[in-house]
């Protein structure tokens, strides 16, 4: 019995240890990187329906919240966010930092239960849940990245076929979804803005990761920005980040931020994991156990994105005659109740 309490006090000792100076930065600036974007989303919707109030609406066109400070003051708040997930990367590995992403869904989800007064069926809650089980499940499972010594080895690979095919699809489907889907249904649909952002942001994820390398060669002693590769992947993340913003805010002035925040979580993970398999391989590098436990995570997010989707609109209580649902307090902002555009709640009622 005494060696066995030895034993598992040893035990202890050595997770302890295992628990570096770098991988806490990396873990303190994963949690902030977390609190920082999950507020930004409430900070931003807060400055999207002050700017609807005195101008034209994001869902339908208007760049008004851009004269908006406290939209403003959301946008800082993601930016700080984005670069202390960017900074954590450079302490602790992936697999630490990563699946820390999701907390910024429940992080938003009660900060808009508490501030924008939106609610949540039951099911979307376990939706929300399934979404992140799902997500860390692909996570954990992913593939270590492969060693790069230059950002020209980067550029060969998102210039091999199989690559430019996906970045392919990627950009004729955005723009089919922009000019044909959207003027249609992105005021009824969330999943049109959503697919959108997390297209194009699947690619500018490859494009900030070989910047990255880039920057951290450059930092070691080898010069990347001398490359004009370095200089394409940066032009490329400017116009990528400018079409994600743009179209979220959309969703987020024309949905609830609850139900925005999990899906452009759950499909941008996905998509820029499909992404990174193509550009860097990496389930050449894996058994079959690894990748069908990542396809049962993929399959997982299906399911919750599917519950997100089909409950954004329902009310938790028990079933009454149809009547009338109470209007929220900032209708006058265009708003219903469930943050839902005000004729698509007549639509509904009717």
């Amino acid at each position: 019995m005494a060696s066995e309490g030895v034993g598992s006090s040893q035990s202890w000792k050595d997770v302890y240890r295992g628990m570096s100076s770098d991988n806490i930065k990396g873990l303190v600036l994963a949690l902030s990187s977390s609190i920082f974007i999950g507020a930004s989303f409430i900070v931003k919707k807060k400055g999207l329906k002050k700017a609807a109030a005195s101008g034209v609406r994001a869902g339908v066109g208007g760049y008004s919240y851009l004269f908006e400070p406290l939209w403003w003051v959301g946008m800082i708040t993601m930016i700080v966010g984005e670069v202390a997930n960017f900074a954590a990367y450079a302490f602790a590995p992936a697999i630490l930092v990563t699946p820390l992403g999701a907390l910024s869904i429940i992080i938003s989800a009660v900060l808009a239960h508490v501030i924008l007064r939106e609610r949540l069926h039951t099911f979307g809650i376990l939706g929300c849940a399934l979404c992140v089980v799902g997500s860390i499940t692909i996570v954990l499972h992913a593939p270590q990245e492969r060693e790069i010594e230059s950002v020209t080895e980067v550029w060969d690979l998102a210039t091999e076929p199989a690559f430019l095919f996906y970045a392919a699809m990627v950009i004729t489907t955005s723009l089919v979804l922009i000019f044909h889907y959207l003027p249609q249904y992105g005021q009824t649909h969330i999943m049109f803005y959503i697919g959108v952002c997390s297209l194009v942001g699947s690619l500018s994820v490859m494009s900030v990761k070989a910047i990255g390398i880039a920057l951290k060669l450059t930092l070691s002693g080898m010069n990347q920005l001398i490359y004009p590769q370095t200089w394409a992947f940066t032009m490329i993340v400017i116009v990528c980040i400018i079409t994600q913003m743009n179209y979220l805010n959309k969703a987020l002035d024309t949905f609830n931020t609850a139900v925005v925040s999990p899906i452009y979580y759950v499909m941008f993970t996905s998509l820029t994991i499909l992404a990174s398999v193509i550009m860097f391989k990496d389930w050449d590098r894996q058994n079959p156990t690894q990748i069908v436990t990542e396809l049962c995570g993929f399959v997982t997010i299906l399911s919750g994105t599917f519950l997100l989707h089909k409950t954004k609109d329902m009310v938790d209580g028990p079933p009454t005659l149809p009547v009338r649902l109470p209007k929220h307090t900032d209708e006058e902002d265009g708003f219903g109740q469930e943050g839902i555009p005000l004729k698509r709640q007549d639509s509904l009622r009717s």
